[in-house]
């Protein structure tokens, strides 16, 4: 009987895996730009594989989608180096991972990220420190939301001393969710005088609103999964699809005031190669707009901030990746911090994709705009 079981256990486990490469080949077109096919198609196998058992537990009430996916980023550890001190501890209520290189460095910097990243000097050939020498990991998804970032971000620059960081060399980083969670923090600590003033903000590929989806970057990608995370991550119902899609949740005087900071028109026009032009937003569906309306708060949409909080901030590194979804919504927060004259330096990688900063360290699964991003980043806050 055990056998038996063992059998069909492995019987299913192979025959998901058959279906997502079968999956994979009939649906994905492999961008001509892209470095490494092979390893990139292996690799999106790979991610349909545990996103379809995921749907699998799901269904069968086994596990939620998102606490499998949690599962599986748990067994992907960050290589470890001796030249570190990893620190668990809390800030007030929240447990936080402190990094922090062992030597004495001339650069004292912190960060704030939605993973654990150190750069060392034999990843990027111009450093000759850790860049930076401290970060800090906050909870995550599906059970914590952006205001424990906020009250971490608090307590850590309430006690930079304590950390060895130099309070007028603080940079605040992260990538997707991360990024979009470092603008809103950012945007927050805008004016608070028993706090430093940050340096500088690195957001890698922000997601910084889910108003206007109809953007090329979104028909470019169709990434569904992408798609699906954001709807999960606002708890918006999937039966609301098409009309936030379409931005019928929207009532007709919102999008003529910020058609201005949402519209594709803000975007280059190298990039705007899309085929079909969709009508947008759609007539303006009432039920959907009770239901949705959060969307349009300028908290879950810091892109839409009013011009004097913006002109606030501090210097900012924008990296978005030609085959992103999100690729247009860090050009529009871009063009967003250059109207109000925000220090702005902008790094586009025409090789690269969402998610590909987490590939750096992983060895087989490296890419080289990986590596461009990290060298970009880290060059960028030694220079500041």
């Amino acid at each position: 009987m055990l056998v038996l079981c063992l059998v069909l256990l492995c019987t299913f486990f192979v025959g998901v895996f058959v279906w997502t490469v079968l999956q994979h080949f009939l649906t994905v077109d492999v961008p001509s730009t892209l470095q490494h096919p092979a390893k990139f198609r292996f690799l999106h196998c790979l991610f349909l594989y545990a996103l379809t058992l995921g749907n699998i537990f799901e269904r069968l009430g086994i596990c939620s989608r998102p606490r499998f996916t949690q599962l599986l980023h748990g067994f992907v550890r960050t290589k470890k180096d001796a030249r570190l001190v990893v620190t668990d501890l809390y800030f007030g209520t929240i447990p936080v991972r402190l990094f922090q290189s062992k030597a004495e460095s001339s650069i004292l910097q912190g960060g704030l990220e939605d993973m654990v990243k150190m750069v060392p000097s034999d990843t990027c050939p111009h450093c000759d420190t850790f860049v930076p020498c401290l970060l800090f990991r906050y909870r995550k998804l599906p059970d914590h939301h952006y205001p424990n970032c906020l009250n971490a971000s608090i307590h850590f620059l309430k006690a930079l001393e304590t950390y060895r960081v130099d309070p007028s060399r603080v940079v605040i980083c992260g990538d997707s969710t991360g990024g979009a969670y470092v603008v809103c923090v950012t945007q927050a600590l805008v004016g608070r005088s028993d706090v430093p003033q940050i340096r500088g903000q690195v957001l890698i590929y922000p997601l910084v609103q889910i108003i206007s989806l109809q953007l090329p970057s979104y028909w470019q990608s169709r990434n569904k999964f992408m798609m699906t995370c954001m709807l999960k991550y606002m708890v918006i119902g999937f039966h609301w699809w098409e009309a936030i899609l379409d931005g019928a949740f929207m009532p007709p005087d919102f999008w003529r005031k910020y058609k201005q900071w949402l519209s594709s028109d803000n975007i280059p026009r190298r990039f705007r190669k899309m085929r079909h032009q969709p009508v947008f937003p759609s007539p303006f569906n009432g039920a959907a707009y009770l239901e949705n309306k959060h969307l349009l708060d300028v908290d879950n949409a810091p892109l839409i901030r009013d011009d004097e909080t913006i002109a606030q901030l501090p210097k900012a590194f924008l990296v978005s990746c030609e085959h992103d979804i999100l690729r247009d919504d860090t050009l529009l927060y871009m063009k967003r911090l250059e109207d109000q004259r925000v220090p702005v330096m902008w790094y586009h990688v025409e090789d690269g994709f969402h998610g590909s900063l987490l590939l750096f360290d992983k060895e087989i699964f490296l890419f080289l705009c990986s590596l461009k991003i990290v060298n970009a980043i880290a060059n960028y806050i030694k220079s500041i």
